[in-house]
């Protein structure tokens, strides 16, 4: 049996960070990357734009030149699945049957799309996104003169529908609930977003329940049908439903996934040796400390870069607050720290065309802010937000004033 000091399986954003963390750390032990799909480790946030567009050839969404493996002395098996974990013998089990040792193991193992429980979903025409394959098929089905209906008006299904659109593609997005980023974004961000879709052709449907999808009589094209008794016809359909952490080996560890691999900010999971980054885990989020899955990048570096550093012995690295993005059209979507339990919201440009941003506060303390073709506004907010700071609400509203301005001294702010 082959015997690794690190083995980590995942090849994706999480696990080849790890990877190449560790040698950036001075880590002088084997390393085996372990990856399922056969292309070398690449970036997933192009899918859904350059990638679907045609535009991004494969080599430009490598995470790291295939070069770099080899002069790092990381072993990449590519194209190979691990179906068993065993934490009293230290190994994996491949699908082929092959058994790999390990002294630290890390699970960076991602999510899939989850697959709503309807009638029709395993049909030729209904698509999900998550990986090189998916983004190929999606772009054979689209283009001039194809109707598209995405299902899900999250950030996945509007970089889509926007990508689809410049595509010239008739696309429709069907959403359950009654705005599109119902669960990630504010009513302003939203509601701007949605009117810029719809002045780009996408027809929007909200509070529309999906019920089945069907073939249509001409063997080709799919129906969708809704609770509301609709219909949309179509040559296409992506599924946008949001992802679901793959758990299944975490388990086999005797962790009690709810939710995703539960680890702490080492990215520990409580199994000696056993260290989960990624899409997959549930994680502590500072300064609170309350535990949630982030699925970013941002997340998935800061992760591996902690896992890395607690296996070399290190401390680690100081909390960044989460940040994600989004590209849709000309329009550049940054959001840094969470606003979930934030009781305030001001906006500060004019939200009915780009180039403002929403600052979410919590007892008079900025907790997030979300920014639209606004880059100062959102690196300034991600700053302060870090800081901790209270800031005055009228300040912060006005863009003729510098937005470093609104911060308040501790003997200015006056709770409410």
């Amino acid at each position: 049996m082959e015997l690794y000091d690190v083995v980590i399986v995942g090849a994706g954003q999480a696990g080849c960070t790890t990877a190449t963390q560790l040698r950036a750390l001075g880590f002088d032990g084997t390393i085996l990357l372990i990856g399922e799909e056969s292309a070398p480790p690449y970036q997933r946030p192009p899918l859904s734009k350059g990638r679907l567009r045609a535009t991004a050839e494969p080599a430009s969404l490598e995470l790291r030149p295939v070069s770099v493996y080899g002069d790092e002395r990381i072993e990449l098996r590519l194209g190979s699945r691990v179906e068993t974990v065993d934490t009293d013998r230290r190994f994996v089990g491949l699908a082929d049957g092959t058994r790999i040792g390990w002294h630290r193991l890390v699970l960076a193992t991602g999510a899939a799309p989850r697959l709503p429980a309807l009638p029709g979903t395993r049909l030729s025409q209904v698509h999900v996104l998550r990986d090189l394959d998916d983004a190929d098929r999606l772009a054979a089905a689209v283009g001039p003169g194809r109707r598209l209906v995405v299902v899900g008006g999250g950030y996945l299904g509007l970089e889509v529908a926007a990508s689809a659109r410049s595509m010239k593609t008739d696309v429709a997005v069907v959403e359950a609930q009654d705005q599109v980023l119902a669960r990630v974004a504010g009513s302003e961000v939203a509601s701007f977003l949605a009117r810029y879709h719809e002045s780009h052709g996408v027809r929007i449907r909200v509070k529309s329940q999906v019920e089945a999808f069907e073939h249509a009589d001409d063997g080709q094209t799919v129906v969708v049908r809704m609770a509301e008794g609709a219909h949309l016809q179509c040559d296409a359909v992506l599924l946008a439903v949001g992802a679901s952490p793959r758990v299944v080996l975490a388990r086999q560890t005797g962790l009690a996934c709810q939710g995703g691999i539960p680890v702490d900010l080492r990215g520990a999971t409580g199994v000696p040796g056993v260290y989960a980054v990624g899409d997959a885990t549930v994680r502590p989020v500072p300064p609170d400390g309350r535990r949630m899955r982030l699925e970013s990048v941002q997340s998935a570096n800061e992760q591996a870069r902690n896992a890395a550093a607690d296996i070399c012995g290190m401390p680690p690295r100081p909390h960044e607050t989460p940040w994600f993005w989004s590209d849709q059209y000309d329009l550049k979507i940054q959001i840094a720290g969470l606003s979930a339990d934030a009781d305030a919201a001001v906006v500060r440009g004019d939200p009915r065309g780009p180039g403002f941003a929403v600052f979410h506060l919590k007892g008079g303390r900025l907790r997030a802010v979300e920014a639209v073709n606004a880059p100062r506004d959102f690196a300034l907010g991600r700053k302060l937000i870090s800081e901790g700071v209270h800031v005055s609400a009228p300040t912060l509203a006005d863009p003729a004033t510098p937005l470093r301005d609104a911060v308040l001294t501790a003997g200015e702010f006056v709770p409410g």
